[in-house]
């Protein structure tokens, strides 16, 4: 096997040359500890500033608004539970939907055992959040509400700024898990009108084990990790220094000629999604036509599994996945896919090609020329399909 098409952007980026470069440093020579007061540590903490400052950039947020953390997955706990415990006294009332990443599924259901209620909002044919059914589902004890920009497997953007000004009317707090956004959409948290915002680095060219939280001055928030008085007293630990000035210059880069980048592989996509279409009859797009991320594709094919899709394609050289990173050891068919109203037997034969800055067309033509014949080999394989 000679070539290797990697179209799985989704479940995590290849490090930049530049963010490794900037972290290399403070993983050899400048291995002070950023919160001691001597020389050699001084490197370290003008990191974690340069950081911060960087994050805070590329958000349009105050410098002080910024936390890290090791992942997006922190972030969303962080922001929910700590949300929930700190407003409890106002209600114990929290709004999401049905097709949040499992770090907020999994958190919820946690609150729930602590006494919380929590409404799971229903989406439409192609993903999306209704701003009626947000404002319907309001009662006088919600005290959260969080819906992610774009979801991780469908690609379907959701209308944030409409439903964040619906919580900000009725003085709710909202939190958007943005981990699949950065680097891809827009992303201003004063335009969005957010409270709390997740981000992890490894989702746009940044190194595995640091991510971000945006809570916005105000915010009742409690403290998520006791111990020190890193992340002013809000995180104890100590930072991880190279993984923040890798976020740093990652998301520096990630939102730099960001139309540009967006453009191209809006191409790409635009021509895999196309080609799919033409060659493979029974194929599905999922999620919305055009509010989706740039390089997202979703498809289901007919009477087939998503797990023998990717072997077969793996043994061609091309990466991929049938949705989540998070779940790609579990046979349950996809709880997003589920809720667009797709029946377990359709559900079951998806698949995620998600599309990268170094992706190519002639990636893209490799895939349409393997793809098609692999679908077809297992729909003759499969005892339901009905053939010619």
């Amino acid at each position: 096997m000679n070539q290797f098409v990697y179209l799985d952007n989704s479940a995590t980026t290849p490090v930049k040359p530049e963010v490794l470069e900037t972290m290399l440093p403070y993983l050899q020579e400048e291995y002070g500890n950023p919160s001691s007061i001597y020389r050699k540590a001084a490197a370290s903490e003008i990191a974690v500033r340069t950081g911060r400052e960087q994050v805070a950039k590329a958000l349009n947020a105050d410098v002080n608004e910024i936390f890290f953390t090791a992942c997006g997955t922190e972030s969303d706990n962080w922001a929910i539970k700590g949300a929930a415990f700190a407003n409890q006294n106002k209600g114990k009332h929290i709004i999401t939907s049905k097709i949040e990443h499992h770090a907020v599924l999994h958190t919820l259901e946690y609150l729930e055992k602590q006494g919380f209620s929590v409404t799971y909002l229903p989406v439409d044919a192609e993903g999306k959040v209704s701003p009626e059914a947000l404002s319907g589902a309001i009662r006088e004890d919600t005290i959260l509400i969080t819906i992610m920009m774009a979801n991780n497997e469908i690609g379907t953007v959701q209308p944030i700024r409409e439903l964040a000004a619906i919580a900000k009317e009725k003085k709710i707090l909202f939190h958007t898990d943005a981990v699949q956004a950065i680097g891809s959409l827009a992303v201003d948290v004063k335009e969005l009108g957010v409270d709390m915002l997740s981000l992890s680095a490894h989702k746009f060219g940044g190194p595995k084990g640091v991510g971000a939280l945006y809570v916005k001055k105000g915010t009742k928030i409690d403290t998520f990790m006791h111990g020190g008085a890193q992340e002013r007293n809000r995180r104890g630990g100590t930072e991880n220094v190279a993984g923040i000035a890798g976020l740093g210059k990652a998301i520096t880069l990630a939102t730099q000629n960001l139309e540009e980048k967006t453009k191209k592989i809006t191409a790409l996509r635009e021509k895999l999604i196309e080609g799919i279409l033409a060659t493979i009859p029974d194929a599905r797009l999922n999620g919305h036509r055009t509010d989706r991320l740039p390089g997202n594709v979703n498809f289901c094919f007919r009477y087939i599994e998503g797990e023998a899709l990717l072997l077969r394609l793996d043994a061609k050289g091309i990466a991929a996945s049938s949705g989540s990173a998070c779940t790609s050891g579990s046979l349950d068919p996809s709880h997003v896919l589920l809720a667009l109203g797709l029946p377990h037997e359709i559900a079951h034969g998806s698949l995620r090609l998600s599309i990268g800055e170094q992706n190519t067309e002639e990636d893209i033509d490799y895939v349409l020329s393997v793809l098609p014949g692999i679908v077809n080999i297992l729909r003759m394989m499969s005892p339901l399909y009905p053939g010619e």
